[in-house]
């Protein structure tokens, strides 16, 4: 097992592994003194792995309870969210208690916000088992849900106290799952480190987990309210997110953001923003995977939904644009180039 520090304002640990699950309880101790804890998981986990880490914490001598909502991206919404909260209530929990999310990135987000808001703030440890959860979306302390016009836009920067990775957890994921933890490990690769590619090509989970979690580590640290150069990790998100609302949540997250990575490198080179057309590698490592790279929208619908981004102040948004595999910088361009960027973009798209 590799632990991981995080100097956040609220520092932490991440524990990579394999076979830990099982320990949960022990490690939490080192964090938080028993009390109780509320797991949070959604219907598939559940039925998998509630019961090893439920188990794990009454052995350590922590009085548990457990919330389960419908497994999907469409659970990461308003009602979900006010229902955790009152079942928290229910449950009596105080401030001196904490919250375990045991899941993927929906039950990270969904958990990480009731935590930050419940009693304006209690602990919670991010337990992922999903490959996309424990490359990214488990570290950092972004929370939140989805709103009808769009993704992710409410929510609150709130670090977990824990983050346990047992990444023997990714053998009862289908496919699609596994392919959504490969874009995203992709796009930290193409940001910030090539050489990670190659170890996201070969499949070696535990070397791809510690990179992507250091390279986001770093970020963080040095950008923890998204302000700079944190936005450098919403590559291929912009687009991404659009994909995600047109088809109504039914195009997995990852998938959105490989055709959003693909799409946005494209127009990029084709605005003239930089001299190199990343969009050529990027879909020749994707394909080697099988993912389906189409978009089957239009310019104008992805600029509808694009509008409603997190990156947008005043009337500029700012694009990551890539120079080279592994570099990567912002730039910001005005709400009407947005328009003829992704114009560009959709024109003989490559996809």
């Amino acid at each position: 097992m590799n632990r991981f520090a995080v100097t956040t304002r609220r520092p932490y640990d991440i524990l990579i592994g394999q076979d830990i699950l099982a320990n949960t309880g022990s490690y939490v101790r080192e964090c938080v003194e028993p009390c109780k804890a509320c797991l949070v998981t959604d219907s598939k986990v559940n039925t998998i792995y509630s019961q090893v880490v439920i188990s794990s914490l009454i052995e350590a001598g922590y009085q548990t309870s457990k919330i389960v909502f419908p497994e999907g991206e469409h659970s990461k919404n308003i009602t979900t969210y006010t229902n955790i909260l009152e079942s928290l209530a229910e449950e009596g929990l105080s401030r001196s208690d904490l919250i375990i999310a045991l899941g993927g990135g929906v039950v990270g987000d969904l958990s990480g916000f009731a935590a930050a808001t419940y009693l304006r703030g209690i602990k919670y440890i991010q337990v992922p088992t999903t490959y996309l959860a424990a490359v990214d979306s488990s570290v950092g302390g972004k929370t939140g849900l989805n709103l009808l016009y769009g993704k992710n836009l409410a929510g609150a920067f709130w670090q977990p106290s824990m983050v346990i990775c047992d990444y023997d957890t990714f053998r009862t994921l289908p496919e699609q799952e596994m392919l959504d933890g490969v874009a995203e490990a992709v796009k930290s690769g193409m940001i910030m480190e090539a050489n990670l590619i190659d170890k996201v090509l070969k499949k070696d989970y535990g070397s791809v987990i510690e990179r992507c979690v250091s390279i986001k580590k770093s970020i963080v640290e040095a950008d923890e309210r998204d302000t700079g150069i944190r936005q450098l990790l919403n590559f291929g998100h912009t687009v991404g997110h659009s994909i995600e609302r047109l088809s109504s949540y039914n195009t997995s997250h990852g998938l959105a953001v490989a055709k959003g990575m693909v799409m946005e490198s494209y127009a990029a080179y084709k605005m003239g923003l930089t001299d190199f057309d990343a969009s050529g590698f990027l879909r020749e490592t994707l394909s080697r995977f099988g993912f389906d790279l189409s978009i089957p929208y239009t310019a104008e619908e992805l600029y509808k939904y694009a509008l409603n981004d997190k990156k947008i102040h005043g009337d500029s948004i700012a694009m990551v644009i890539p120079e080279s595999i592994g570099k990567c910088r912002l730039q910001k361009i005005s709400l009407s180039d947005l328009g003829r960027f992704l114009r560009l973009g959709m024109e003989d798209y490559p996809g």
